[in-house]
């Protein structure tokens, strides 16, 4: 059974920095990469990047330039760097197992981590 665990979380002040992580347990043969959304009170769940095994990544416009994805496959662990923090980032974060700008494409999901970010 493929598990996936959001960490990093928190309120931050606007302009400041986190790092999510997400921990992945399980076989996930198959998968072409990991993604990472997110969801605002009152909004449908947005992508937010995503990268596929290759290393390729695709950031939203929004967040292009101030947030990074990386894996380490040695920990089975995703990050995403976020930096340059705006309220309009407040949302539930959430990693899956995917790759694609579509919530569809993405088979196993976590839990999410609440960022909020004050103004």
């Amino acid at each position: 059974q493929v598990q996936l665990v959001e960490s990093g979380g928190g309120l931050v002040q606007a302009g400041g920095s986190l790092r999510l992580s997400c921990t992945i347990s399980g076989r996930t043969i198959g998968s072409p990469g990991m993604g990472w959304f997110r969801q605002a009170p009152g909004k449908e769940r947005e992508f937010v990047v995503s990268i596929w095994n290759g290393g390729s990544t695709d950031y939203a416009d929004s967040v292009k330039g101030r947030f990074t994805i990386s894996r380490d496959n040695a920990k089975n662990t995703v990050y995403l760097q976020m930096n340059s923090l705006k309220p309009e980032d407040t949302a539930v974060y959430f990693c899956a197992v995917g790759v694609g700008r579509s919530s569809g494409w993405y088979r196993y999901w976590g839990q999410g981590t609440q960022v909020t970010v004050s103004s």
